[in-house]
């Protein structure tokens, strides 16, 4: 379970760096940004989802992560 929060960790941050990479690349040209950020809200909800579901079902000890 915590490898799998690390990974969604991992591409969120990714995706915000390929947001700010092409506002800066494209200067608001484009609507790739905010396909990038509607990506990286999708993969933040799909973590909360996640860790919602591993504490409800268990893989989470009340303790947290460790």
């Amino acid at each position: 379970m915590r490898i799998a929060a690390l990974v969604f960790i991992f591409f969120i941050l990714a995706s915000l760096a390929s947001a700010l990479y092409y506002l800066i690349k494209d200067k608001g040209q484009s609507d790739r940004v905010v396909k990038m950020l509607t990506v990286r809200v999708a993969l933040s909800l799909a973590l909360f989802v996640l860790l919602m579901g591993g504490y409800y079902f268990g893989f989470i000890p009340q303790n947290g992560l460790r």
